[in-house]
């Protein structure tokens, strides 16, 4: 069976293949960037991990405390040198992106304390986090007080307004990499690294955090490249390359890490206990093969702004900017386009492909939110997944897909339903 057979017996029509084709075809020079930069970020993982001497024996379980877990301290120190940080912490206790940034937080912040956000809103369940939305053990509660200062119309940092809202208060800086449920561009490295040294020499002593979740191995250096104290993230996001079946990480300053150790587990045990149960070869063989799923996930977003640009809607990044997380915005305008969209994508799926996504109240969001994600791993969105609120500008955000094969389906069966729903004309 030819190829196209193949697509057209997953229920793509040949208008969709051949609209498809004619776009993969101009993205060549695109993808041999991408996977230049696969290659040169795969080079640094196999290089920290020969320099802390991996072995068979880290991949071994333990369980109760957890004390003298080799694997464990071991993977955190590979971690470290991929990040170039002092330290880092790397648990599967650290069940999400949001409870990393939220142990990072709590850590480092005390009563009295001010928390700046340069780059306006956080993402919406930090918002309880902080307590921007009222809930129960909030920042706000331990009275931490939280100032923002909100991106200027072309996305970029008001540093007019940023000088003046640092004080001798302000004790941390958080940064957010990715757009979250935003239109707005993802900041590059060099961008962020920019914002760090402006608030350092208005500054020296504050803590600039930066949310890394969707970025990591996009570029080939890191925020902690260029002056953050702390980088935070998902392992069911980049770098757990999809097999890490839960986690999350830190990486800083050893004084930063100490401290969200002290927070994750309790005062005076710190990251000498905690378990692995198991899970650190999952952790290891997931990062190595991290730089070329990314690779593969920067591939489907590229291929979707260009086939969503060339029907007309605005997408972010554009068909040409260059990429600094996996994220892929489309506006659609009306709720139809984005549940159509995830639809597409959750029957694209090798896992669930049968089931409808539909919106629904999830906890943490201020209106009902859609998501698509047949995954491997529950909620994984390095896996190929879409998802949006249900709410102006009625735009999904797309990502991942741990080949560029099956991003490449996910994102033709998305522009099928919509053909079929006639929101779209081919």
């Amino acid at each position: 069976m030819e190829i196209n057979a193949m697509y057209e017996s997953l229920g793509i029509s040949p208008i969709v293949i051949e609209y498809g084709k004619n776009v993969e075809e101009s993205l060549k020079e695109r993808f041999e960037e991408i996977d230049a930069n696969a290659e040169f970020n795969q080079m640094k993982v196999i290089k920290a991990m020969q320099d802390n001497r991996v072995s068979d024996i880290h991949f071994a379980a333990t369980t109760g405390y957890g004390y003298n877990d080799l694997g464990r301290d071991t993977l955190e120190d590979v971690y470290a040198s991929v990040f170039h940080t002092e330290s880092a912490l790397v648990r599967p206790n650290l069940i999400s992106g949001t409870h990393a940034l939220a142990i990072a937080l709590s850590g480092n912040l005390r009563p009295g304390d001010e928390l700046l956000s340069p780059a306006g809103k956080p993402y919406d369940t930090l918002e309880e986090v902080i307590g921007i939305r009222d809930s129960v053990g909030s920042l706000k509660e331990y009275g931490v007080v939280y100032r923002q200062v909100d991106l200027l119309s072309n996305g970029t940092f008001d540093y007019e307004s940023i000088g003046k809202a640092i004080n001798e208060k302000t004790k941390l800086i958080t940064i957010q990499r990715s757009k979250g449920y935003d239109t707005r561009p993802t900041f590059s490295v060099s961008q962020i690294g920019e914002l760090i040294a402006f608030a350092k020499k208005i500054k020296p002593d504050v803590i600039c955090m930066v949310d890394n979740c969707y970025g990591e191995f996009v570029e080939r250096n890191e925020p902690s490249d260029v002056g953050a104290d702390m980088i935070v993230g998902s392992l069911i996001k980049n770098p757990g390359g999809g097999l890490a079946p839960i986690g999350g990480y830190i990486a800083g300053t050893t004084e930063c890490i100490d401290r969200a150790s002290y927070r994750l587990t309790a005062p005076g045990l710190g990251k000498e206990v905690g378990a692995s149960l198991g899970l650190n070869q999952a952790f290891f063989q997931g990062l190595f093969l991290s730089p070329t799923v990314v690779a593969g996930a920067l591939k489907g977003a590229v291929y979707a702004a260009n086939l969503y640009e060339k029907l007309g809607f605005a997408v972010v990044p554009n068909a040409t900017e260059s990429r600094h997380d996996i994220i892929q915005a489309i506006t659609f305008g009306k709720p139809e386009g984005v549940i159509a969209f995830c639809k597409g994508i959750q029957a694209a799926a090798p896992v669930d492909s049968f089931v409808t996504p539909e919106p629904w109240d999830m906890p943490g969001y201020d209106a009902p939110v859609i998501m698509a994600a047949g995954a491997f791993v529950q909620g994984a969105s390095i896996e190929l997944s879409a998802d949006g609120p249900i709410k102006p500008p009625y735009a999904v955000y797309f990502q991942g897909g741990l080949t560029w094969y099956h991003a490449k389906l996910g994102i033709l069966k998305s522009v099928q339903k919509l053909l079929e729903a006639d929101f779209i004309q081919l």
